[in-house]
């Protein structure tokens, strides 16, 4: 009986990943064409029963943690002046670096969502925080990405990739940049120019709190092996 669970189990984790290969790019696609219907789709996907939600896409953090996945993965193929002996040795595990980087770019949305929350004066909780933080997993796991493979083509030796790097990560700023504009233009009802600002502002807090994090990590993981 218990053998029998265990193949129940591993089928349905088998289908679960074979359908990544189908849903990870429609997803990927429609948050880029798309990113204020996969915001709101994300809302009004949590008011569904659990085993309803996110039928017909990845769920918001699952996208982000499979993109930052690819990411690890498109970064370690493209050489750089960067040398990855510099990082404590706990990380040198792909699963251990995946979670790392997890933590510390979930920073991005997770700003951005508590702004929301605070400018529609609603009582902070874990219930009034996951609609917007899971709002936000869709666009920030594109801005990552994009961003991301930006900053390791301006890494390659020599300058070979300066150039490419520099437009992508203006490309991705660009882009994530409209898409909270617009966000908090229509559920904050203010006015195009109070969400650039609102937008810029906690951009640079979410960078700097990004970049506490990653040194905090990256001291306290040093010790360990």
């Amino acid at each position: 009986m218990d053998f029998m669970k265990l193949l129940k189990s591993l089928e349905e984790l088998l289908y679960e990943v074979v359908s990544w290969l189908i849903f990870y790019p429609l997803t990927i696609r429609r948050s880029l064409v798309n990113p204020l219907y996969m915001m709101r789709y994300a809302d009004e996907e949590l008011a569904d029963k659990p085993q309803d939600q996110y039928d017909d896409m990845l769920s918001p953090p699952l996208f982000l943690l499979l993109t930052l996945l690819l990411a690890q993965s498109i970064s370690h193929a493209i050489p750089s002046l960067y040398d990855d002996s510099t990082l404590p040795p706990i990380l040198s595990s792909t699963a251990n670096l995946l979670i790392a980087r997890g933590v510390i770019f979930s920073v991005l949305p997770l700003v951005m969502a508590v702004t929301l929350v605070r400018r529609k004066k609603i009582r902070l909780t874990r219930e009034t925080l996951r609609p917007p933080f899971y709002s936000q997993c869709y666009v920030a796991a594109l801005f990552v990405l994009v961003a991301g493979i930006g900053l390791d083509l301006m890494l390659i030796p020599h300058q070979a990739g300066l150039t490419t790097g520099a437009i992508l990560f203006a490309a991705a700023v660009t882009w994530y940049g409209q898409a909270e504009v617009r966000w908090f233009k229509r559920d904050l009802h203010i006015t195009t120019a109070a969400s650039i600002g609102l937008f810029v502002t906690r951009f640079l807090v979410a960078l700097i709190v990004i970049l506490v994090v990653a040194l905090a990590l990256g001291l306290t993981l040093k010790s360990w092996k």
